[in-house]
């Protein structure tokens, strides 16, 4: 395969819009590639594959090229482009593969697939392999199996492999303990023990090989094995280890016994489904291994409007399977994929052996696949629905607080008010804003608070005169300009009981605006305050103004925490201890966390001050005589 600088050929930078670019269509081969679409900056805007570069990139700029609005809204923003080219077209799906994994275009379509799977990893190149969960499958010299769609299902069949082949259970690269001896798994028949040399490297790398040949879904033939030893070791009247593996097939069994449906005759295969609408679509992916369909996995994908389903399976596929954890032998793609042979010549590559891509046409695999595009469609619509769900729900708890805390129109702006402080010092007050039931956090203040002593009430009062102090024209009608202080709230909300609802309200009144709504959220029992009303309201547990309530008062309580731990540390570290000959930020940092706080240190006797690991004598001394001719 030629090197990038070898294939790559730059459509030149002077290009200032679409007509500039027509102009240079005719550079374009009639070979196959890849093609990347650049904005005015140069970012990648989309890459794709051709078989011809010449006819595919050309088609774009045609009449009618674009095939939807999301094409179009790229067209748009098109300056410029670059195209390789490729000998054939697997090595166009290949550099397609990696360009899109590392310049992530927005308008390529995309995996929405948040989670961090959990896979089970193997260490190969130690000379005792360890087995584990993880969630990072990036590492050399690790084989990984997976991934799975539960971490719970991982770590239950970690625990069975752990009866059935007794590796070691140890942490470290090498194995065992500093005293030596061997841990308790080993004498209760969960370890082989390696590290007290009960095991040598090439029988326990025999055990490794059969955890992998479990893994990599050869479970029949492993059983058929066990058995036979088991049957052998009895006839040699070796009961002991007869009944040892007894234990061992008896715990197999269970494990092959959690799989979720049989698709017998099948071996190990992935079977696709596709379900798509609009700008977004669902793949299931059904894993069978060794005969048992063991695993689904779903996978959302956005960008896909005016794509056929072809283009979005292969996209799908060449991210899916860009490293080749799990792959098998055999992939099943729906009947009317069309051409596979690209596909199995790139994952055949991927794999490092024969992969085949196989329509489904009839039998077994025909009904896997309407089961994979069935459950697509399914958790496509339901994703539709959720989403549906989660706009209106803004709307919704607007409309619920409204109802509940009797106020006139819809608070649209909240504002919620909290206090941080310990015993009145380094106190810290903030101000959090939700518009529309969303957080508007570029409206987010914080406060420093004088107040003197732990009074919660003064200080309430204090944050809210300033804040709306600020609301109020100044000298000759002007105003300072914060935008977070233009907008008056539709509700002040503060965290706590009647106390501080009292303190916002009256504060509210000295400034003459009786008329903004005030409410509190105490934490105990999330009971909800208002001016003027004997005792709490209680909202009903799980409603929507009350769940919205709990969110702001919760996000307030954040960032006031954050505020009041930033003057804290900040404070803490202008203190005496800056003014210490000798003592550098090194030794400050050794002096506090050896004592606390400067004012234990102050505290302290010499002989504790040179006991403070990295003070040197001398120094420790010193600040024993500044500190204390200070008083």
């Amino acid at each position: 395969m030629p090197s990038l600088d070898q294939m790559k050929n730059s459509a030149t930078k002077d290009t200032k819009n679409i007509g500039g670019i027509r102009r240079l269509l005719a550079s374009l081969p009639d070979k196959p590639g890849i093609y990347v679409f650049r904005d005015a900056a140069g970012r990648p805007l989309y890459v794709g594959k051709a078989a011809s570069l010449k006819k595919r990139v050309r088609s774009y700029f045609r009449a009618g090229g674009a095939r939807d609005e999301r094409i179009g809204r790229m067209l748009r923003r098109v300056r410029d482009f670059d195209f390789v080219a490729a000998a054939n077209e697997t090595e166009a799906l290949l550099l397609e593969s990696n360009f899109i994994k590392h310049h992530h275009p927005p308008f390529n379509i995309m995996l929405r697939d948040d989670k961090s799977y959990p896979y089970v990893a193997i260490t190969r190149r130690e000379e005792f392999p360890r087995v584990f969960l993880t969630r990072k499958p990036h590492r050399p010299g690790v084989a990984y199996f997976g991934p799975f769609t539960s971490a719970g299902k991982v770590r239950q069949t970690l625990e069975i492999l752990g009866k059935v082949f007794p590796y070691r259970k140890c942490h470290g690269t090498r194995p065992g303990r500093r005293t030596g001896s061997p841990c308790l798994n080993y004498h209760i028949g969960l370890c082989l023990a390696p590290c007290a040399g009960k095991v040598d490297a090439e029988a326990y790398g025999c055990l490794i090989k059969q955890v992998e040949r479990l893994l990599f879904g050869h479970a029949g033939s492993l059983e058929a094995d066990i058995a036979g030893s088991m049957e052998k070791a009895a006839s040699a009247r070796r009961y002991e280890e007869a009944a040892f593996l007894r234990n061992r097939l008896l715990a197999l069994r269970h494990l092959l016994e959690n799989q979720q449906a049989s698709a017998v005759g099948l071996g190990s295969l992935d079977v696709i489904g596709l379900f798509s609408k609009d700008d977004h679509a669902n793949i299931q992916v059904l894993q069978v291994r060794d005969g048992l369909l063991s695993n689904r996995r779903s996978f959302f994908l956005k960008n896909v409007s005016g794509e056929e389903q072809g283009e979005i399976l292969e996209q799908f596929i060449i991210q899916y399977y860009s490293l080749p954890i799990g792959l098998p032998a055999e992939v099943v793609v729906p009947a009317d994929f069309g051409e596979p042979e690209a596909i199995r010549i790139y994952l055949s590559k991927i794999k490092g052996s024969r992969v085949d891509v196989r329509q489904a046409v009839r039998g077994k695999r025909r009904k896997l696949s309407l089961m994979a595009a069935q459950n697509a469609e399914l958790a496509l619509k339901q994703d539709i629905l959720r989403g549906e769900e989660k706009r209106a729900r803004p709307a919704r708890s607007l409309a619920d607080l409204k109802d509940s805390l009797g106020l006139d129109r819809l608070p649209l702006r909240i504002e919620c008010y909290d206090i941080s402080n310990t015993a009145g010092v380094h106190s810290a007050g903030s101000m959090v804003v939700f518009e529309a039931g969303l957080p508007r956090r570029s409206h987010y203040r914080k406060f420093s608070i004088g107040a003197a002593g732990p009074d919660d009430y003064a200080m309430m009062a204090e944050v809210i005169r300033r804040r709306f102090s600020r609301k109020r024209p100044g000298p000759g009608g002007a105003t300072k300009a914060d935008e977070s202080f233009a907008e008056l709230p539709d509700l002040v909300l503060v965290d706590g009981g009647a106390g501080q609802v009292s303190a916002a309200t009256a504060a509210l009144a000295d400034l003459g605006l009786s008329e903004i709504a005030v409410a509190g959220l105490a934490k105990k029992r999330e009971e909800v305050y208002l001016p003027g009303r004997r005792g709490p309201l209680i909202l009903p547990p799980g409603s929507f103004g009350l769940s919205l309530l709990i969110r702001i008062r919760d996000e307030a309580h954040r960032f006031a925490l954050a505020f009041h731990r930033q003057r804290r540390g900040r404070e803490l570290s202008s203190s005496i201890l800056d003014e210490l000959p000798g003592v550098g930020p090194s030794r400050k940092r050794a002096i506090l966390e050896h004592f606390g706080s400067p004012e234990r240190f102050m505290e302290a006797g010499r002989d504790e001050l040179e006991a403070v690991p990295g003070l040197p004598a001398k120094v420790a001394r010193e600040a024993y005589a500044i500190v204390h001719k200070l008083g």
